[in-house]
């Protein structure tokens, strides 16, 4: 059966899309490579070869930049999917408690050692531009809230532990899989990958269910 043919307005949000990856892309070699202050707008533009006014235009501000840096580092492969609709997905797929905590210790492996470097040049800028600062505060309780997720289907197996509140459950997974937990362990104090991982298993299940 013969396809239907591509529309403008399909043609444009393509073209869009794609040149909102190179901008991004390019974002993030440069913020990787110089951090967040040096790294201007027109350096942005250049490496991505387009107009200063497209990157606001199809982004937004420096800081709108970084964020989007973060959310295509986070989902990996699974970009340009948001994380929280991989996380919903791969959850609700899950038949026990323990799957899901199995699967969140595989997420915090696969997405700290991703964000490693966003999350750091998040924190260094965070300390000099209020627009980092709010960045960093907004996408925390993104994540916090994101984990109450988690959370509700852990009780819906009824593998939460009995006094145990949504809400302190996902506290309790934010903080165990926080990326500055991450990287104090893994990459400041030397653990391994595998060491890391089995710590967030048994913390996570120790204290969830």
């Amino acid at each position: 059966m013969r396809s239907s043919p591509e529309t403008p307005a399909t043609r444009r949000t393509k073209q869009s899309e794609a040149t909102r990856e190179v901008i991004v892309e390019a974002a993030a070699r440069l913020m990787l490579e110089r951090g967040y202050i040096p790294t201007s707008i027109a350096a942005i533009a250049e490496n991505a070869g387009v107009a200063v006014q497209t990157i606001y235009n199809s982004i937004g501000g420096k800081a709108d930049v970084l964020s989007a840096v973060l959310d295509r580092s986070a989902a990996g492969p699974d970009a340009p999917a948001l994380v929280p609709i991989v996380m919903r997905n791969r959850v609700s797929a899950a038949g026990s408690a323990a799957e899901v905590v199995g699967i969140l210790a595989d997420w915090f492996v696969e997405a700290n050692a991703r964000t490693a470097g966003v999350h750091r040049v998040i924190t260094q800028a965070a300390g000099v531009d209020p627009e980092v600062a709010k960045l960093e505060l907004r996408r925390a309780a993104q994540r916090l809230h994101n984990y109450g997720e988690a959370a509700s289907a852990l009780r819906t197996l009824r593998g939460l532990r009995s006094g145990l509140s949504d809400h302190e459950a996902a506290a309790a997974i934010w903080a165990i899989g926080h990326p500055q937990v991450y990287r104090s362990l893994v990459i400041d104090l030397g653990w391994s990958v595998p060491a890391y991982r089995e710590w967030v298993l048994k913390t996570l299940s120790g204290s969830l269910t």
